[in-house]
């Protein structure tokens, strides 16, 4: 069964038709003779006749029992069936993987987090596609697994919402909330002998109090709250916590609501657009979310066939103020905000100071501007909905976790691209969780190769003030995988270093990092970028206001270096990783895989 009217895709052209069905048509996988064969086998599964008469869609849940961001996505994909059926629609639910960053990080596991990105994006693929699905419910919840899904709705265009897991809770030791960042930043700590070993179990079995994606504003919630801004998922899906029994009931409105995306023939090519896209950049400045962001948004817009580049980061990011400080830049989290107003709330106050545009289509089948209305908030800046009855940008103990626009944290956004000789692509940095006085830095260079070598000399002490850590061969092609590195910036951290030391790499750092710490460095060196050119006591320039990095060495020396340089194969013996570095392209284009033009 097909819907009665289907729209066209967006207005921008896209790189190449969805997949599937070549003329972008839904196909029927029960109707007609020759599907006959198919009806037999639908049976099998203990379909009834009014079963047959559909509409078939999938729900895809990256559950598993090793990340606690998912471990209740089971719970939430029964809510999204039950939600499906009630519209009248019949749901299949099948799953996707996920590798847990936090426990992928700091050993080679982490090489397979971004690569499992593209696998992730292929198999939903592959399961819509092969299965004739009419219409698709993705359920994740973390840092890869989210932009995965989003990349998989661009590319196939059949009617998608995306339902997040939710942020886990933050936890409380010592009369303070705590996170995972305090666990990693605990570790420098102890090492420094700022904090007593003693107290790491306490604090290790607080800190991360039951499921949900880790509760700050790092990645895996940064991408939740962007996809609630991009219009592909319903307003709270950014901020509920995951134990909530309100996320259990915007699962079954999640499931309903893509039933009625069905009959409208509304699809993703039709909400993720140029408009769409730079109102979630908005966000995510006002936010301060993980600089990952930019790697994942241009990995979905690609996909999407939406032209978005670096210079849109720059361009939104000069407009628009930071207005929330959460973790690890703050100290108040995802919960916090969600009391506040949530998402609904930072996209208000930017309406109305016209940094968004309202007429953007959502997944809702209405605009923007007519959420907003619906919530209450349109044109008020300071009255309306906000969540548990606090005031809109208060949380539940009256702290201001969203402020108004004419008193900002900062004038301009909490992300920032860098450029200069160093980074002839672009680096990006979340300027957002930089102290004053690490704006600007100048130091000399402590080079290392590796993540784990750049560790090693940091638990020895061998990184003084002032110091510019540069970590290399950790980029899409180098590491192969560009692998986040939480744990040299959270020791720094919990060292107190991080005011008076930076780190460069082409590799990315966790969103729970905080520091002038600068990643996605381009190129990268494994295809002789300048930062492979870097020798140790080479002074580096860093002005996050002025948006340079630069390496001060004169050019002949940089030359006579640069003919010296050799290429050296992926760090791995993985055949997969090895396929991946063969064929993954630069982070300013968001590390996608380059698979050519077909004929």
């Amino acid at each position: 069964m097909t819907p009665s009217s289907s729209k066209s895709s967006s207005s921008t052209p896209a790189k190449a038709p969805a997949v599937g069905d070549r003329a972008g048509n839904l196909v029927s996988l029960t109707e007609g003779l020759e599907r006959a064969p198919h009806r037999s086998l639908l049976r099998a599964l203990g379909l009834s006749d009014s079963e047959m008469k559909g509409p078939f869609i999938g729900v895809v849940s990256s559950w598993s029992e090793l990340v606690p961001g998912h471990l209740h996505l089971r719970t939430l994909t029964e809510a999204v069936k039950a939600g499906i059926r009630s519209a009248g629609g019949v749901p299949f639910e099948f799953p996707a993987i996920g590798v847990c960053d936090g426990l992928a990080m700091n050993h080679p596991g982490m090489k397979y987090s971004l690569a499992s990105r593209e696998l992730i994006a292929d198999s939903v693929e592959a399961m819509v596609v092969g299965h004739a699905l009419q219409a698709v419910v993705l359920v994740p919840n973390c840092d890869k697994i989210v932009p995965a899904m989003l990349m998989a709705a661009a590319r196939l265009n059949v009617p998608a919402i995306v339902l997040s897991g939710g942020p886990m809770l933050a936890g409380h030791y010592g009369g303070k909330a705590v996170d995972l960042s305090t666990v990693f930043e605990a570790v420098g700590a102890v090492q420094a002998g700022r904090m007593a070993e003693s107290e790491l179990p306490g604090l290790e079995a607080a800190a991360c109090p039951g499921c949900g994606s880790c509760s700050g504003m790092f990645t895996a919630n940064s991408m939740n709250c962007l996809t609630e801004a991009i219009g592909m998922a319903l307003p709270g899906n950014g901020t509920i916590p995951a134990v909530s029994a309100a996320r259990v009931r915007l699962a079954k409105e999640t499931g309903a609501a893509v039933v009625a995306l069905w009959k409208r023939g509304l699809r993703p090519r039709d909400i993720i657009n140029e408009t769409s896209v730079r109102n979630a950049l908005a966000v995510d400045m006002a936010l301060g979310c993980s600089t990952n962001t930019v790697l994942h948004l241009l990995a979905i817009t690609s996909e999407a066939g939406v032209p978005m580049d670096l210079s849109w980061v720059e361009a939104v990011g000069r407009r628009t103020p930071q207005l929330c400080l959460l973790r690890p830049a703050g100290q108040v989290h995802i919960e916090d905000l969600d009391q506040a107003g949530g998402v609904h709330e930072v996209l208000a106050r930017l309406h109305k100071a016209g940094l968004v545009d309202g007429s953007a289509v959502t997944v809702t089948g209405k605009t923007l501007a007519e959420n907003l209305e619906a919530r209450g908030r349109l044109g008020q800046a300071d009255s309306g909905f906000a969540a548990g009855g606090s005031a809109p940008g208060f949380n539940g103990a009256g702290v201001e976790v969203v402020r108004p626009l004419d008193r900002p944290y900062s004038v301009t956004g909490g992300l920032a691209i860098l450029r200069g000789n160093l980074a002839p692509g672009g680096g990006v940095v979340k300027a957002g969780a930089v102290r004053p006085e690490m704006l600007r830095h100048k130091g000399p260079a402590r080079v290392f190769e590796t993540e784990e070598q750049s560790m090693q000399a940091i638990m020895a002490g061998q990184v003084q003030p002032g110091d510019v850590v540069v970590i290399r061969y950790e980029g899409p092609k180098g590491g192969p995988g560009m692998r986040e590195m939480l744990s040299p910036t959270a020791a720094l951290a919990g060292m107190g270093l991080d005011d008076r030391v930076a780190l460069l790499t082409d590799g990315r750092f966790s969103g729970a990092t905080r520091g002038a710490a600068i990643g996605h460095i381009v190129p990268e060196a494994a295809v002789g970028g300048p930062i492979g050119l870097i020798e140790d006591g080479d002074m580096i320039a860093i002005d996050i206001p002025a948006g340079r990095l630069d390496l001060e060495v004169d050019q002949a020396e940089l030359a006579k270096r640069r003919q010296a340089w050799k290429p050296r194969p992926p760090a791995t013996n993985s055949p997969s990783l090895r396929r991946y570095a063969r064929l993954v392209g630069p982070a300013s284009s968001g590390a996608t895989l380059e698979v050519g033009e077909s004929s």
